[in-house]
């Protein structure tokens, strides 16, 4: 048969019991915390992590945007280099980026539109070729004063009023020589893409008005 518990024994053994009890109750307690901690922090990383899928989506779609506006602006300026150069010649397709692609475009852009747009403004003819309008210039005097003495000779041949008149016209044509000399010089700047600027005019109206003055002298 079983002993009876002797009372103190079971008093310890329930004392025993509570802080058995307190100690689960206080460990579930900090399970529980522990759990709510890792559950709020797993929250906050997933929280985290859809903001930077945002943002990356969203860096990517103006990346792309960026991309789109670029090509389209090497297309546009490799467009204008085949004009400048000429139809005739094969440039194929624009060249491929260069470097790993963390340069800004946009610097190099700006640069390459205005390297264009200053090649693309003719620029005014050089001293090289002073003796080549000094020659148009005597070419107009010449041509004019020919023309006048043509007319000169009408006049007299056909006599009458025309001996009158076409010798007047014979003058003011031959005066127009240096004038006509621009004619040849323009074409001259057309051809190396240039402009007539004051000085190329300057040297065929001097070289054409002193031929005319030359050629009106020794005329007479």
């Amino acid at each position: 048969m079983n002993e009876p518990v002797a009372s103190e024994t079971y008093a310890a053994q329930v004392r025993r019991l509570a802080d058995l009890t307190a100690r689960v109750a206080e460990q579930r307690a900090e399970a529980h915390t522990w759990y709510d901690r890792q559950c709020a922090a797993a929250d906050r990383a997933v929280a985290d992590a859809v903001e930077q899928l945002h943002r990356a989506e969203e860096e990517l779609v103006a990346a792309r945007e960026q991309q789109e506006r670029v090509d389209a602006e090497v297309a546009h300026l490799w467009q204008q280099l085949r004009a400048r150069l000429g139809g005739g010649r094969r440039l194929g397709g624009p060249p491929a980026p260069a470097g790993n692609g963390s340069i800004d475009p946009v610097l190099p852009l700006a640069r390459a539109r205005d390297l264009l747009d200053r090649t693309g403004q003719p620029g005014e003819l050089p001293g090289s070729v002073n003796p080549l309008l000094a020659l148009c210039g005597v070419a107009g005097a010449v041509l004019a004063y020919a023309l006048g003495a043509g007319a000169r000779a009408l006049g007299v041949g056909y006599g009458g009023d025309l001996a009158v008149g076409l010798p007047v016209l014979a003058l003011m044509v031959t005066l127009l020589g240096p004038l006509i000399g621009l004619v040849p010089a323009r074409v001259l700047a057309d051809r190396r893409h240039a402009v007539l600027g004051p000085r190329p005019i300057t040297v065929v109206l001097g070289t054409g008005l002193l031929t005319t003055v030359l050629l009106l002298v020794l005329g007479r």
